[in-house]
């Protein structure tokens, strides 16, 4: 069998896998509103694209290539951060074959090929494509415009095996970060080192690149090429290491128990020790406290932007990234909620009527944790950026309509996450659309309300608007956590089975 061959089989199998899994069928109503999703996408980028050839048809001082690779580096930087927002790294199923006499690079080459044809490569072709029709191809000719394409599909390539590393070793450790920040801050230098240095000298360094990739010199696509070449070898390398690293791995008790027993909680019976287990989870578990902590910088990181900087002035952009730092840890964790428990949800089941203890300890912690980024946020108030009422009425909100719609998912979530693992995996249905409309949602809700509300009325109407609202829901919490409860016991046997299914 070539290697070719093998590529097919495990790509069907990949395929049988994704159908096999248990959130196929509910990811059918989630991937339309995907589709949704991304066909506005393409009809703003087409429009930027409009945009853009309108303003370079109009200069006699850049050519229409020069300018879009000009502009390229900061396409890249919103390609990588798109990436972070909704593209995770899926695991990749290699326990299957560990044993088989198959090479033990086959399951990674599949899998970093899989990634260089994902369809997220290609959106960004809804603004190239458009833009080279209106403005590159009757200036430059069909054969000049080819290379002005294919160059552009190459960076966006080099772009995602550069996700692909960063999300990998950002996985095993926070601090990578640093190195992320390095490189592109390498990635911009022109525009802040040098005699000369400024956003034009930047852009016109890129822009030779530019004239290299339209006109096909070879130099310019040998480097292209190799720097594409040579990440996929890193990551070949990374991911080998990191795969059977966690495939070889066992878990071993600790000789040293921990001696924290929380005993604050011991004054809530029941429910506390449900509290207990909860902070326990984080504390303990490498992805639940990984996701904890980045949520927690990513709070820091805009709140910082948000107070010290103008980047974010505009009203509009002031609440999303507001409702943004109040949700983020709703986002990150209770859109997967049930989904690590499912990991031990038989011993959760011997007493079922105590789920509804878990779900109302779950309520109250994470009601708790939004003090965290209330008082994060509070350098915003102190610069004048946001006022008090802002910040106290996105928090109450927070705590009543996002987190009613993220309990939703209880009823619906499952398949098991893994508590520590990250590379490995049963199946390859990493994203749960289903989740990703929710984060939609509870996202742009708030928006709509407050932008409408501050039409008819004013700033502070808009935010008691919220503050009330969030109130009807905190203050009614344990009628719809009973809710939710039942609605869980009538497919407790369907989502038993579904969690059992989908253990690695």
């Amino acid at each position: 069998m070539n290697r070719l061959e093998l590529f097919r089989i495990l790509r069907s199998h990949l395929k049988l896998s994704e159908r096999r899994s248990p959130v196929w069928e509910q990811n059918k109503m989630g991937k339309a509103f995907l589709w949704f999703i991304a066909s506005f996408a393409i009809f703003y980028l087409v429009f930027i694209a409009i945009l853009l050839s309108m303003t370079v048809n109009d200069s006699d001082s850049i050519t229409a290539y020069e300018f879009m690779y000009g502009i390229m580096p900061f396409i890249l930087l919103i390609d990588f951060l798109l990436r972070f927002t909704f593209q995770q790294t899926p695991s990749q199923l290699v326990k299957p074959y560990s044993l088989l006499p198959i090479s033990k690079y086959a399951c990674i080459d599949c899998f970093l090929v899989n990634t260089l044809r994902s369809g997220f490569n290609l959106i960004w072709m809804a603004m190239f494509i458009p833009y080279a029709v209106m403005s590159v191809i009757f200036a430059e000719g069909i054969i000049a415009t080819c290379g002005f394409l294919f160059g552009l599909w190459l960076l966006i390539l080099v772009n995602s095996q550069w996700y692909l590393l960063a999300r990998s070793l950002v996985n095993i450790h926070v601090s990578w970060w640093i190195a992320i920040i390095a490189v592109y801050g390498l990635l911009f230098s022109p525009a802040f080192i040098g005699g000369h240095a400024n956003i034009s000298t930047l852009c016109n360094l890129y822009a030779e690149m530019g004239v290299g990739f339209t006109f096909w010199h070879p130099l310019t696509y040998l480097l292209a090429l190799g720097v594409l070449f040579m990440l996929l070898a890193v990551n070949r390398s990374v991911q080998h290491r990191l795969v059977w690293a966690e495939l070889g791995k066992t878990s071993v008790a600790s000789a040293k128990a921990s001696t924290v027993q929380f005993s604050v909680f011991n004054r809530w019976g029941e429910l506390g020790e449900y509290l207990k287990l909860e902070v326990k989870s984080i504390l303990r578990n490498k992805n639940l406290r990984k996701t904890f902590i980045f949520a927690t910088l990513l709070v820091v990181f805009f709140s910082m932007i948000l107070s010290f900087t103008d980047v974010y002035d505009a009203a509009l952009m002031k609440d999303f990234w507001c409702i943004y730092c109040f949700a983020i840890y709703g986002a990150m964790l209770l859109t997967k909620i049930m989904c690590y428990e499912g990991n031990y949800i038989d011993a959760l089941l011997i007493r079922q009527e105590k789920i509804v203890l878990l779900l109302r300890a779950k309520y109250l912690l994470y009601t708790s944790l939004i003090l965290l980024p209330f008082l994060l946020m509070l350098p915003t108030v102190f610069t004048g950026k946001c006022s008090l009422l802002m910040l106290c009425a996105y928090a109450v909100f927070t705590a009543g309509l996002p987190y009613f719609l993220f309990f939703q998912m209880a009823v619906y979530n499952k398949q098991s996450m893994p508590l520590n693992t990250k590379f490995v995996g049963k199946g390859s249905m990493e994203n749960n659309w289903l989740q990703v409309g929710v984060q939609f949602a509870v996202f742009v809700i708030p928006i709509i309300l407050v932008t409408v509300s501050r039409s008819l009325f004013s700033d502070t109407h808009a935010y008691l608007l919220l503050l009330c609202i969030g109130l009807c829901f905190v203050l009614t919490s344990n009628y719809w956590i009973q809710n939710i409860y039942r609605r869980m016991m009538v497919r407790r046997y369907e989502n038993l089975e579904a969690f059992r299914a989908s253990r690695s």
